[in-house]
């Protein structure tokens, strides 16, 4: 569903609270949060082949220190953790900031006034299971016929469970319920995986065959896994505790658009001790429950979401509170069509479409730096859409 608007934070959580706003009949003026597209926009950077980036640069320096970035990008071989395992989480961190900056509880209101937002969650739910679906089989191989063989779990998938039932929780509980939701699932999920009641063998209770997940998944995961794998990185019981990535997000979002009376600074020191507290914590636990992206364990889950929050500070303190902004516009056009050019990624061959544009160009440079120039060429022609949309107001919502 493509509309049209002048709302450079124009996202699938703020078209909710737009809704949410109707059903209360009481118009709210919304925080304006620029670094949220911005920090949006970074995320999704990566994704669309910045992480190419450090590769390209060693090839052209040879340069050893790019050889530690470029590990960065990539995930984690299973326990551990990179700066690409933290992209995922993050983008689901800041669909719940979102959700966070405009609470609306509807539970009170009579059901033909809270309807219509139930139904835009619902579709938006739905929408985003069809275009992970798609997105798994895309780059022209398309969805298989037979029903069994289609990959139903995907990214976009866990983002709409996780954005969901976040929503479910913040039009219909206090702050304080969320709180210890969020708090109960972390537990009550490292105790599931720590202890299993299922498993498939006695590899271990966090191994890709013996945990819990890699029994559940195999049972109950309609269709293929991903790589054919017992377990799937975006299985069913992994979902859990990504609504808690989510809450961390509304909590934060919480925080921010109250004002405080020390100031934006301070917001700043506590959400900087508040990420690091978190970090640490996840850490300290590692060694009982480990770090896992795959399992999506709740150590991970907390190292996660305190990177989130820091980043977010970082941002936050630059953008809104220095207003320091005309560099973030590059993640910004990316952060206000995120959604869109994550599915065309699958879609459109972007790199076919760079080499055809610059192919010349590129091929100009000496044979060390054409790679980085490649890289470089393929961001360029996605960015040069997302700002086509951007100058035209052209913001695609689900």
């Amino acid at each position: 569903m493509t509309t049209i608007t002048n709302n450079s934070s124009a996202d699938s959580t703020t078209n909710s609270a737009n809704v949410a706003e109707q059903a209360n009949s009481k118009p709210v003026k919304k925080l304006r949060l620029k670094s949220l597209d911005a920090l949006r926009g970074f995320d999704m950077f990566w994704i669309l082949g910045g992480e190419a980036l450090f590769a390209a640069l060693l090839i052209l320096t040879g340069w050893a220190g790019f050889k530690w970035f470029d590990a960065q990008m990539h995930h984690s071989a299973w326990h551990g953790f990179t700066f690409y395992d933290l992209i995922f989480p993050l983008f689901i961190f800041l669909s719940g900031v979102a959700l966070g900056l405009s609470p609306k509880r509807l539970d009170k209101l009579p059901l033909p006034q809270r309807k219509p937002l139930y139904q835009h969650a619902i579709k938006r739910l739905f929408l985003l299971l069809l275009f992970g679906v798609i997105y798994n089989h895309g780059w022209g191989t398309g969805a298989p016929f037979a029903l069994g063989d289609i990959r139903y779990a995907s990214v976009l998938g866990r983002i709409a469970f996780a954005w969901f039932f976040c929503a479910l929780l913040v039009w219909h509980t206090s702050l304080r319920t969320q709180i210890i939701t969020a708090i109960a699932i972390l537990i009550g999920y490292a105790l599931l995986q720590a202890f299993p009641f299922i498993t498939l063998d006695d590899s271990g209770a966090f191994s890709a065959t013996g945990s819990i997940n890699a029994a559940i998944d195999t049972l109950l995961l309609p269709g293929i896994t991903y790589q054919g794998a017992a377990v799937d990185p975006e299985g069913i019981l992994s979902t859990i505790p990504a609504v808690v990535n989510g809450l961390f997000g509304v909590f934060v979002g919480h925080f921010i658009v109250k004002p405080h009376v020390k100031g934006e600074w301070f917001k700043v020191a506590l959400l900087s001790a508040a990420g690091l507290a978190l970090v640490a914590i996840g850490w300290l636990v590692s060694p009982l429950i480990p770090v896992n992206k795959t399992l999506w364990t709740s150590s991970f889950t907390l190292v996660t979401a305190g990177w989130s929050i820091l980043l977010l500070a970082l941002f936050y303190a630059v953008i809104d509170v220095l207003k320091v902004q005309k560099w973030a516009f590059f993640f910004t056009v990316i952060g206000c069509n995120s959604i869109v050019i994550y599915i065309a990624s699958s879609i459109v061959n972007w790199k076919y479409t760079a080499q055809s544009v610059f192919g010349g160009v590129i091929n100009s440079f000496p044979e060390n730096a054409q790679t980085l120039m490649s890289v470089i060429a393929l961001l360029l022609v996605q960015w040069l859409v997302l700002y086509w949309m951007y100058k035209r107001g052209v913001f695609v919502k689900v």
